[in-house]
């Protein structure tokens, strides 16, 4: 909980966002008053790891710290350094405290160093403790429920000499119209839920993101118009399950017909959505994607595994044969889709029959892009304490297997496309080669050619010239 401190609370707004507005405004005269002190600029750095969800929760916390007057700099030499953590591998956890390590001697050389600490990392109770005990220099502690009350934690981090921790266990909250620094001009994510109900045995989420919460189609609805008024032509819906949006409003609505009205926004050009659970993906869904001319012509469809042993251990609801059914169905409806995926190698259990289920489906499904990933027992969840953990030099073999397929088929995928013309939106000057740009096609597919900065933002045609595997090189139509 958070100290009580010497503070008029009858002047604070009891209502969100109001009450953070406040804070912001007590906060830009504490900054004010340091700046005053040491004579330059207070700076900020905000690290993040993990999803898209947590790179959006990032986007809100620099909107804060800019609005408040911080300026953007390296972590080593930031004045404020903000660790937005991720907790789905263990490992994650290493990475921080070897971070936090570093930051040690800055603190003390820099008086007016602070450091924060966010995410769903900080909703476990034992790493809590762990930072109290061997990182006692860290300064403000909070979680994924309350990320909205940054400016107010900020506030009483600076006016206090102890540790701030507001740590929530859950929340049925949702606060909106806080600032947010987009990482793009031209693009965005929407977050249109928070939590998870799905308890896939292997994973931390629905024990540190809590419940599914969904917002209110017509707040969603207005944030996506005020960003297209800003620029925006590209918006990511994001959920960790966002097909099943809506089900726990007032007023039930399902994520297919969210996304019709997302289709109506005028100045929307593009819609992604992500990620969707096969279980919940409906025939709905399919016929909205299928008439959409907005809609992306990409789907992350996370498969996992592709044996039912292993599925079901998994806790995923669905077999090999109802997903390969919904990938058939879906090419049926949208002929150009591509499909994208994530797979989980030395999952306990996993026997060599099982694998071999796994390559299968890869080939029968015959995906763009893999995101592949070795089993990392995660403490807290069921898969943990489950016998059978697979030999490590057996995963490793299987892993190398699986990455030489993967590359293989998507390699084929992608070059397909090679000799045809396709639009791209132009995300940036190349960090390879500044006369070229790099633009993204509907499918994700990535496209470097001539041009420059004056192109990002905008639509242009692209003839793709030349597959280099993952990639293309082109020229401008």
């Amino acid at each position: 909980m958070i100290n009580k401190f010497d503070f008029d609370e009858g002047k604070i707004p009891s209502i969100e966002p109001d009450r953070q507005y406040f804070f912001i405004e007590e906060v830009k005269k504490k900054i004010k008053n340091i700046e005053s002190d040491i004579g330059h600029p207070l700076t900020y750095c905000v690290t993040t790891f993990g999803c898209q969800m947590n790179a959006r929760d990032s986007e809100k916390l620099e909107g804060i710290l800019k609005e408040v007057g911080f300026v953007k700099e390296s972590e080593e030499a930031a004045d404020f350094v903000i660790f937005n953590t991720c907790t789905v591998r263990e490992n994650a956890n290493d990475k921080l405290y070897g971070r936090l390590g570093r930051l040690k001697s800055s603190k003390k050389t820099n008086p007016h160093k602070m450091i924060a600490l966010c995410g769903c990392m900080m909703q476990e109770p034992s790493v809590i403790e762990k930072i109290k005990q061997s990182y006692h220099y860290v300064d403000l502690i909070f979680g994924t429920h309350n990320i909205y009350k940054f400016a107010e934690l900020l506030y009483y981090s600076l006016i206090s000499d102890r540790v701030v921790i507001d740590i929530l266990k859950d929340t049925d909250k949702i606060v909106e119209n806080l600032p947010v620094e987009r990482k793009y001009p031209f693009k965005s994510g929407v977050n249109i839920m928070f939590g998870c109900n799905n308890f896939c045995s292997y994973c931390i989420v629905p024990y540190v993101r809590g419940r599914e919460r969904s917002r209110e189609p017509e707040a969603i609805i207005k944030e996506i118009k005020s960003l297209v008024a800003d620029g925006v032509t590209e918006i990511m819906l994001l959920g960790q399950n966002v097909n099943s949006y809506g089900k726990n409003l007032d007023n039930p609505i399902t994520f297919a017909k969210l996304l019709e009205e997302v289709e109506k926004v005028e100045g929307l050009k593009r819609i992604r959505f992500m990620t969707s659970h096969p279980k919940d993906l409906s025939d709905e869904l399919i016929e909205v994607m299928s008439k959409s001319k907005k809609i992306c012509k990409q789907l992350h469809l996370p498969v996992q595994s592709g044996s039912d042993n292993i599925l079901k251990k998994m806790n995923r609801h669905y077999s090999k044969e109802s997903y390969l059914e919904l990938v058939s169905k879906l090419r049926k409806k949208v002929p150009d889709i591509e499909f994208t995926t994530d797979i989980i190698v030395g999952f306990p259990g996993e026997t060599e029959e099982d694998f071999l289920e796994t390559l299968d489906l890869i080939k029968k499904v015959r995906y763009i892009s893999v995101f592949t990933f070795i089993y990392s027992k995660r403490t807290g969840t069921p898969a943990a304490t489950m016998e059978n953990q697979v030999d490590e030099d057996i995963i490793k073999d299987r892993f190398n297997r699986l990455l030489k397929e993967v590359s293989q088929i998507g390699n084929e995928e992608t070059c397909k496309y090679q000799g045809k013309t396709y639009e791209a939106l132009v995300e940036g000057i190349s960090e390879h080669d500044p006369s070229l740009a790099s633009g993204r096609l509907s499918n994700n597919v990535l496209v470097h050619f001539k041009g420059n900065s004056e192109l990002i933002g905008q639509y242009v045609n692209v003839s793709l010239d030349e597959c280099k595997g993952f990639y293309f090189m082109g020229s401008l139509v």
